[in-house]
């Protein structure tokens, strides 16, 4: 073995090893998957050694087993066994995969995000979590569910160095249990993805993204459609997504009911050049979502240059206040979507591209770079305790 050689590998076990822990993650697409897979791509390029630990089916497809070990795109992967339900899976081996880890980092308040912290005392491993909304994505629930917050959450958060929200309705409502535990660290986007593809002419040709769950609210997207193709025949939805609690047939007999199916084409688990070709047919970005932890598709969709029509809930009323830009509708009233939708199409028609501009230089803000370096930011300050020096991580994150 050669010096250089030698002295690669030596580096390599010197770097940090972050171990991630999330219910789901690649093959499968949504916006947790993204953001965990975007973070680990900015960290091996920093030298980091990373690992994801998640569950071995896709929740959408349980049946199907995963391969226990896999590396995609330079992340490596183990997947361990689950059962119970998709919202809290029960996966108790994922304490064999975390013993050798620097840090611990998990993702989202669910069985990994309790369990971890309850075997502490066996593990030993420094841990950080990213909220990515919590457990309130629907109404369903809500009084059982603010119990277990403010119970076993607020005992499982104290397992924690911080606690990582990715928006502020979210630091404010974590900032309850964890107080100055709490670190706001917006999500990042991969803003060169879909950048600048967007049709130049205002078209009424409208895009949501996003997984086919009950929260995203297509029933109500659909009927604000409904509204505007009865106002102008050239109204077009197209729903991309990947099937999760409602799938395909489902949503056909949705849009067949309302006899939509000249106006709305639906996409099942496409590949993104697929979808950048959608976009450049479209204006406009819409989402009916009840409830968004961040809403980072809504970036992606600045990026690209649609203007969003946003669903008036928390995420996106916090997200409005900080764009100006985007704009936000009731889509529980199909005519006021439908106003809004037709107020969106004629502010693109009136535009000189000034509109498209601001939407892009916005969407920019979060690009990944800038959003891994305060996660390291954070690794840093939570390994130091344990002798490792946050200047050392800081320039070994700025080397790469």
């Amino acid at each position: 073995m050669t010096s250089a050689v030698a002295d690669i590998q030596a580096n390599k076990q010197a770097a940090p090893l972050i171990v991630h822990v999330v219910r789901q993650f690649l093959p499968n697409k949504g916006g947790l998957e993204d953001v965990v897979a975007n973070l680990c791509r900015q960290l091996i390029a920093r030298s980091y050694r990373v690992r994801v630990v998640t569950c071995n089916s896709l929740f959408s497809d349980p049946t199907r087993e995963l391969p226990a070990n896999e590396t995609i795109d330079g992340i490596e992967i183990v997947r361990i066994p689950w059962s119970g339900s998709s919202r809290y899976p029960l996966a108790p081996q994922v304490f064999r995969h975390i013993a050798d880890a620097d840090l611990v980092h998990v993702h989202a308040v669910d069985f990994f995000f309790d369990a971890l912290t309850w075997g502490k005392l066996m593990h030993g491993r420094p841990m950080v979590a990213t909220t990515h909304g919590g457990f309130f994505h629907t109404p369903k629930y809500a009084a059982i569910k603010k119990i277990w917050f403010n119970t076993a959450t607020r005992l499982s958060a104290l397992g924690y160095n911080s606690v990582i929200c990715c928006s502020q309705s979210d630091a404010t409502l974590f900032s309850k249990i964890a107080k100055s535990r709490v670190r706001l660290i917006e999500n990042g986007a991969d803003v060169g993805k879909f950048a600048n593809c967007a049709a130049l002419e205002a078209r009424r040709r409208i895009v949501t993204i996003g997984r086919f769950s009950v929260n995203k609210r297509l029933d109500r997207m659909l009927d604000a459609m409904k509204v505007l193709a009865a106002r102008h025949a050239d109204w077009h939805l197209d729903i991309i997504g990947a099937v999760s609690d409602l799938d395909k047939p489902t949503l056909e007999k949705e849009i067949a009911a309302r006899s939509l199916e000249q106006n709305v084409s639906l996409h099942v688990s496409i590949d993104d050049c697929s979808i950048r070709n959608i976009i450049a047919r479209a204006s406009l970005f819409a989402s009916a979502s009840e409830y968004e932890g961040f809403g980072l598709v809504a970036i992606e969709a600045m990026s690209a240059g649609l203007l969003p029509v946003l669903n008036t809930n928390e995420a996106y009323k916090a997200m409005a206040e900080t764009h100006p830009a985007l704009m936000l509708s009731d889509f529980s009233d199909p005519e006021a979507a439908a106003d809004s939708l037709t107020a969106a199409f004629e502010r693109l028609q009136a535009d000189d591209l000034t509109l498209r501009q601001e939407l892009l230089r916005d969407a920019r803000a979060y690009a990944w770079d800038e959003v891994a370096q305060r996660y390291m930011d954070v690794y840093s300050e939570t390994l130091a305790p344990k002798g490792k020096s946050p200047q050392l991580l800081r320039q070994r994150g700025q080397a790469a």
